[in-house]
């Protein structure tokens, strides 16, 4: 289990940083949350691609 966390985070420490986010935003805004971080991360996503599709296209032209 210790293979899928960074360094020696394990599953107590885990429940720990659930139970804060939890007490911090509550149930009802976690889900709001997590729409927001998964929309910021797809625009970033689409960003690169625009980047990396602008690249190869000068690449090519020169």
């Amino acid at each position: 289990m210790n293979s899928l966390f960074i360094g020696s985070v394990g599953m107590p420490e885990v429940l720990l940083i659930v139970l804060v986010v939890l007490l911090l935003f509550g149930g009802k805004k976690i889900p709001e949350l997590m729409r927001g971080i998964g929309k910021g991360i797809h625009s970033f996503k689409e960003g690169m691609n625009g980047v990396e599709k602008e690249i190869t296209s000068e690449e090519k032209k020169e």
